[in-house]
């Protein structure tokens, strides 16, 4: 398995929090920078090999500019399970799964904000889609190793699976049927967000149970993947704060219809 690299402030110090880090590097200009120095206690802290080179050595080895100065290696380990995930959140919670995201900026993006809107677990596909890398994990702030995020062969199946575990599937697609804001977000949620340009695959359409849009005005069309996904989670968030659901706490409501906000 190749080494997984990371850089960024705070990609480094959620790595850090998470003992997620084998190995980091420091540029030698910024060792005695005041931002860095609490990164690198807690590296000391743990026993870390911390190396050091030059600016323009570090971005070569990490082929970025954009390290901010620091950068890790991180440690080898099992990415979260599906089957995982699913006996954790026993069919309640909120997921959030991207079909087919591209661009590693736009993935971390969509981390960054599955998180701030209390999103338990997010799932990628294997194929066609952007892993997890350094540029998303910078991209995300520290998201990446905060949320768990698990990778399946079989989106479709996986998609079925949820289904069967309790959870509600609603797609979102400018051709949707809903409007996004007339949907009850409050159940056991999936909420699935397509690919740059593509959108849902066909396959991923079939399997949810509501099809919603983002309602829009002028002429515009679509909106940027990590700007819509920021849309549609933060309206599942106000919905189930409104009544003070968390995800730990939601009752079991599968089986029933999925009601309409009124």
């Amino acid at each position: 398995m190749p080494e997984e690299q990371l850089y960024g402030v705070h990609a480094i110090e959620a790595a850090l929090d998470a003992g997620e880090l084998c190995a980091m590097w420091v540029a030698t200009e910024r060792r005695s920078d005041a931002r860095l120095k609490p990164l690198l206690e807690k590296a000391q802290a743990q026993n870390l090999v911390i190396h050091e080179l030059r600016h323009t050595a570090l971005a070569r080895k990490f082929n970025t500019e954009k390290h901010q100065g620091i950068a890790g290696i991180l440690l080898q380990q099992a990415a979260p399970e599906f089957s995982d995930i699913l006996a954790e959140l026993q069919g309640q919670g909120f997921i959030l799964v991207l079909d087919g995201v591209l661009d590693p900026h736009n993935l971390g993006a969509c981390l960054r904000s599955a998180e701030a809107a209390g999103v338990d677990a997010i799932i990628l596909p294997k194929d066609n889609a952007c892993p997890v890398n350094a540029t998303a994990r910078k991209a995300a702030a520290g998201a990446a190793s905060r949320l768990p995020v698990c990778t399946v062969t079989n989106l479709a199946r996986a998609l079925s699976a949820l289904q069967e575990n309790g959870f509600w599937l609603v797609g979102m697609a400018g051709d949707g049927s809903q409007s996004l804001y007339t949907l009850d977000l409050k159940i056991p949620l999936v909420m699935i967000m397509g690919g740059e340009g593509k959108g849902l695959r066909r396959l991923t359409r079939e399997h949810c149970d509501y099809l919603a849009h983002i309602p829009m005005a002028g002429a515009m069309e679509s909106l940027n993947v990590s700007v819509a996904t920021g849309i549609c989670l933060f309206e599942a968030a106000r919905q189930r704060q409104v009544l003070g659901l968390q995800s730990e706490t939601v009752e079991n409501m599968s089986g029933l219809s999925l009601p309409q906000v009124t």
